[in-house]
């Protein structure tokens, strides 16, 4: 109850004899809790919603292939996706990695929204946990990278 109130809601319990007993949490509609895969880049803490999460693996270096002279694809089975570094796209530092021979030291985790799947480059896998998730405020709202 008392997460809850902190956030801004309530809990409210309604109970009846024969019926059993119903629990409502009721939250702002500027707030919403979903479960989340945290996932280390370059120092940082990123959450992935678990939603779009659809396997997290780590690629064998003869599995990732450059085309075009910067786009990078990841082999998963017998499909190709576009490979995203989150250090480089979000101008984070590099981690130090080290790997077995033959193997990618970063981790990856495919993501899927829209019917579109993506292989995002991280540097480690933290958990899964619940968060909480709340509008930005508009000052934040127009800067590149942030939703």
């Amino acid at each position: 109850r008392k997460n809850i109130a902190a956030l801004g809601g309530h809990v409210e319990l309604r109970s009846r004899a024969g019926a059993g007993t119903t629990v409502s949490i009721r939250l702002p509609l500027t707030l919403a809790i979903l479960d989340g895969m945290s996932v280390a880049v370059g120092g940082e803490v990123f959450i992935l919603p678990l939603t779009a999460v659809v396997e997290s693996l780590q690629p064998l270096a003869q599995n990732v292939r450059t085309i075009a002279g910067e786009a990078r694809m990841l082999r998963v089975r017998d499909d190709y996706l576009p490979l995203l570094d989150l250090a480089a796209f979000y101008s984070l530092p590099q981690a130090t990695r080290r790997a077995a021979p033959g193997a990618n030291a970063a981790m990856v985790v495919i993501v899927e929204a829209d019917g579109q799947r993506l292989a995002l480059e991280v540097d480690e896998l933290l958990g899964q946990q619940q968060v909480v998730v709340k509008n930005l405020e508009t000052n934040y709202r127009r800067v590149p990278g942030v939703s």
